[in-house]
């Protein structure tokens, strides 16, 4: 089970849990150089592998991103770096023997780079759908470059108003 230093997890608190479900939340991050087609064949696969163990309560289709830093992993051909990958993530309802399912599925998956598992709620999974939705809505703010000559005159400007 994967650990997060916010809600770590033992197996004797899974034991702990039983058999009730609960909500967990897989947020994981798929090849860059995968074309498009096949991060969404990619993605479907994993949200079909996590529908059939449970139920799938939120989720957030990929998108590609720059990583903060670049991830290796050792392959057959030798270590493989990322700096960008397609980030998506899926909360879901299930058992803990489902769960424990499909983290080795995910743990298996050549196309996942990377992934983390964590236990959540309904209401957060969804909360988090509806902060995704208001950000798709904000307009994207273009930033001017500090030394730009109409941005400098400008400030010139209205400093010279200020100090009289």
């Amino acid at each position: 089970m994967a650990k997060n230093k916010d809600a770590e997890v033992s197996m004797d608190d899974v034991d702990a849990i039983g058999s009730d479900p609960r909500v967990y939340e897989l947020g994981f991050h798929l090849d860059p150089e995968l074309p498009s087609e096949e991060v969404k064949k990619a993605y479907q696969a994993v949200r079909g592998m996590i529908a059939d163990a449970g139920t799938v309560v939120a989720e957030g289709e990929p998108h590609k991103i720059q990583l903060a830093y670049t991830i290796s992993r050792q392959e057959v051909g030798g270590r493989r770096d990322f700096d960008s990958a397609h980030f998506s993530w899926i909360a879901y309802e299930t058992t803990p023997d489902k769960h424990a399912e499909v983290i080795a599925a995910a743990g298996a998956n050549k196309q996942i780079i990377r992934f983390i598992d964590l236990i959540t709620t309904k209401d957060a999974a969804r909360h988090a759908v509806e902060m995704q939705e208001i950000a798709l809505t904000m307009p994207e703010q273009i930033e001017e470059e500090p030394d730009a000559p109409a941005a400098g005159a400008e400030l010139d400007a209205v400093l010279e108003k200020v100090t009289l």
